[in-house]
């Protein structure tokens, strides 16, 4: 199984190219364990969406759906 350390590198991975069918697995196995890595995750993509927004022009609250808040 994966070391947080390894999660942290996958999960980066993750956000620039498509993961491997181990890695997926490894990842999910994982994830399903550590709260704290899946919090992680979460932030990382979090951060990747609001950067790519900045980078457009837009603001989060434009991509928030109904109901949801930036």
């Amino acid at each position: 199984m994966l070391s947080c350390k390894e999660v942290t590198e996958v999960c980066s991975a993750e956000m620039e190219r498509p993961l491997r069918l181990g890695e997926q697995v490894s990842l999910r196995t994982h994830l399903m364990m550590c709260t704290g890595c899946t919090r992680y995750r979460k932030q990382l993509k979090t951060l990747r969406q609001v950067m790519q927004a900045y980078a457009q022009g837009r603001s989060i609250s434009d991509d928030a759906g109904p109901g949801e808040s930036a």
